[in-house]
């Protein structure tokens, strides 16, 4: 909810340790995040609200472009540089187990979809929304934004103007953004295929244990739409491998 130039979020178990990453992300000078302004009287997060435009869908022309992709990594860089130095508190709780094949190098913000990327004269400006945010690697947290902004998805289940963009040419655009070494590129189609198969059993899971959003995605078809990426990567693979070479 938002109050004045505030919002208002519901606390979580992870909130203490997001608060800690945002406060962090103050302290080292990254203005691409909502700062942390405490609790208020009725027990909510009290967050800075990050003003410009976020990239809901329908998505617009400006959003799927090319200068916005090449925005995007160079933020999600910029965020990489900047929480690479985070300690987490000894008592951090996260609000989402690990899915990825190597140990942590720092804490990401693993949902950069684009309603969570907030846009300014039609380039991305700032990541908001950090409730899943937790200890990964640089790749993985790469994978998930590109999971919806190459997108590396099915046609049919993408937004209407991304249902023919080159996918392998933005591959290469973000790896080139975000300044990205070769041994890295060749990864990301293997992790985007182990991405898929945990995010499908662990969504599964939270659906049956959590309820709540979670089993209400998983009925609107979120498993099938795993399902359907998954497929969409195998057929695609060496035309994508191509570009990351």
């Amino acid at each position: 909810m938002r109050v004045g130039d505030t919002v208002r979020r519901p606390m979580r178990p992870s909130s203490p340790a997001v608060h800690a990453l945002l406060s962090h992300l103050e302290a080292v000078g990254f203005d691409g995040a909502p700062r942390v302004l405490g609790v208020d009287e009725r027990g909510r997060q009290i967050l800075t609200y990050v003003s410009g435009q976020a990239a809901i869908r329908p998505l617009h022309p400006y959003a799927v472009g090319e200068e916005a992709l090449a925005g995007l990594a160079a933020l999600v860089r910029r965020f990489h540089d900047a929480t690479e130095s985070f300690v987490p508190p000894p008592d951090a709780v996260w609000e989402e187990g690990s899915m990825e094949d190597a140990a942590p190098e720092l804490v990401g913000h693993c949902d950069i979809t684009p309603e969570n990327v907030i846009f300014r004269g039609k380039k991305p400006w700032a990541l908001i929304d950090f409730d899943m945010a937790r200890p990964t690697t640089r790749l993985f947290d790469i994978v998930t934004a590109l999971r919806h902004w190459a997108p590396i998805a099915d046609p049919i289940d993408r937004d209407p103007l991304q249902c023919h963009l080159d996918v392998g040419a933005r591959l290469r655009l973000f790896c080139d953004a975000y300044g990205l070494p070769a041994r890295d590129r060749r990864r990301i189609l293997e992790l985007s295929r182990l991405r898929f198969d945990r995010s499908y059993v662990a969504m599964r899971s939270r659906a049956v244990t959590d309820g709540g959003g979670w089993a209400r995605m998983w009925e609107g078809g979120a498993g099938e739409r795993i399902r359907r990426a998954a497929a969409w990567l195998d057929a695609h693979w060496d035309e994508l491998d191509a570009h990351l070479r």
